[in-house]
């Protein structure tokens, strides 16, 4: 089940249920050192020295329980009670360079302003440059809010304990969690809360997609039609076909203009690819459709826009709607048991809205929602770190796979296909929501299985990779 993200004080009721049970705090404090510990070794290498940084509280108490947990490394210890007095340790236990910094300084019970001692030691933390891993939120951040009390430090990974607490997800906490990974079996009682925002997990796909039936054939898997490409922009519609082709359904189709429909077809061997115009009928067998990649220019603009229209309303298929369609998208109202999908970006977002992406960004749940409403109720993914999947009323999912190498051209082509050659198959439409977070999960994933084995990888092998991950 997902996690719900919650507030301190969620937390702090969290905690009071288990600790009314037989389990003590030790041992959840012995369970979190050991997942600090594990995640610390696959941070460094055989013989590499791990600076601890222990505080007064609970987070020092997990750190500290880390470093004792620890195993084919150095564990170096610091206690840091006083900063009148601790920075001059501190700065000689940085000379020696280890290979990882864990912060065990301040947890979420702090609330107020860091004096300009402990902003100095912080500082000098993150001059350091060295990687940092945070154990349940960095020190000197606000858990709640995502601001700082003066300074904090820059992690490269929060591991966060339990479930991801509401600040670390806002975008002013970004540069300071870094990539924001929970720990959620260390001894809790199972989590009683509910929330809005819930963060998605490995396990919420076990046994997803389900085993194809031995008999099937292509003609039960589905036929992806996809509308993308236009002159210079005609590589949109070749990732897209292939990110639907990672997903397996029964047939893709792609449909471009005819003044790239040579360069699309002749780097696609298992999609068809056919010119399309307006008066171009979709094939009696098409189960879901894409439309939008690499879509551009005013003529074939108006040209479909009106189109664009009709399906949005009427159409009983799954409609994708991406990049260069959303610009000219009407909204209108569809039937409930129709699937619709947008998958903007924060710009695109913002155009939807007449917003900025600036305020997009400052509150990602609510520009979903907005965008929902505004078209009937359809699902939306937004696009960005830590992509989200919701509509306008009901849960919101919190996707918590990728990096920033998926920061290039090309990779939202191939999210766009990848889920829809994933909704053309007609068994995986009967969980529309799941579906769609699962495609986002794997394209996120495929990411981290490429940044774990190289520094440079492209957007063709990623490709490669899409739907991998397990």
């Amino acid at each position: 089940m997902p996690i719900p993200v919650i507030r301190i004080a969620q937390m702090r009721e969290w905690e009071a249920a288990t600790w009314a049970t037989s389990q003590t705090e030790a041992e959840v404090i012995h369970q979190v050192g050991k997942r600090v510990a594990r995640r610390a070794r696959k941070l460094t290498r055989a013989g590499d020295t791990i600076l601890f940084l222990l505080g007064k509280g609970h987070n020092g108490d997990d750190a500290r329980a880390a470093a004792k947990q620890l195993e084919g490394r150095r564990a170096a210890a610091l206690e840091m009670f006083f900063p009148d007095t601790d920075l001059l340790p501190l700065e000689q236990a940085l000379r020696e360079e280890p290979a990882l910094i864990v912060d065990g300084l301040f947890g979420i019970g702090l609330n107020r302003p860091l004096s300009e001692e402990w902003q100095k030691i912080i500082t000098a933390i993150n001059a350091s440059r060295i990687p940092v891993l945070a154990v349940d939120v960095p020190s000197g951040l606000n858990a709640d809010t995502g601001e700082t009390f003066g300074a904090a430090i820059n992690a490269a990974i929060t591991l966060t304990i339990g479930a991801p607490k509401m600040g670390l997800l806002t975008a002013a906490a970004g540069p300071f969690v870094g990539r924001l990974e929970v720990v959620d079996d260390v001894g809790l009682v199972p989590c009683p809360l509910a929330a809005e925002l819930n963060w998605t997990l490995l396990e919420d796909f076990e046994q997803f997609p389900p085993v194809r039936p031995v008999a099937g054939h292509k003609g039960a898997f589905g036929h992806a039609l996809i509308l993308a490409g236009s002159a210079g922009y005609h590589g949109a519609a070749v990732l897209a076909a292939r990110g639907a082709l990672r997903s397996q359904p029964g047939l893709v189709t792609v449909l471009t203009q005819e003044n790239v429909y040579h360069p699309i077809a002749a780097q696609l061997q298992s999609a068809m690819v056919k010119v399309w115009g307006p008066e171009t009928k979709f094939p009696a067998s098409t189960s879901a459709v894409l439309a939008g990649p690499g879509l551009a220019g005013p003529e074939l603009a108006n040209a479909l826009r009106v189109l664009l229209r009709h399906w949005w309303r009427d159409a009983e298929y799954p409609l994708i709607v991406d990049a260069g369609a959303l610009d000219i998208l009407s909204a209108e109202p569809f039937a409930k048991r129709f699937i619709r999908v947008l998958t903007p970006h924060p710009g695109e977002a913002a155009r939807l809205l007449n917003s900025t992406p600036q305020k997009i960004q400052a509150d990602r749940a609510k520009a979903l929602r907005e965008i929902s409403h505004r078209f009937g109720n359809c699902w939306v993914v937004l696009k960005g770190h830590q992509t989200l999947v919701g509509r306008a009323d009901g849960e919101i999912f919190v996707n918590s796979s990728g990096n920033a190498h998926l920061a290039q051209g090309g990779s939202g082509d191939l999210l766009a296909g990848y889920l829809t050659g994933l909704l053309a198959q007609p068994e995986l439409q009967a969980d529309a929501g799941k579906t769609i977070r699962y495609a986002v999960w794997q394209h996120g994933a495929a990411a981290d299985r490429l940044q774990a084995r190289r520094a440079n990888w492209n957007v063709e092998e990623l490709a490669d990779e899409l739907g991998n991950a397990r």
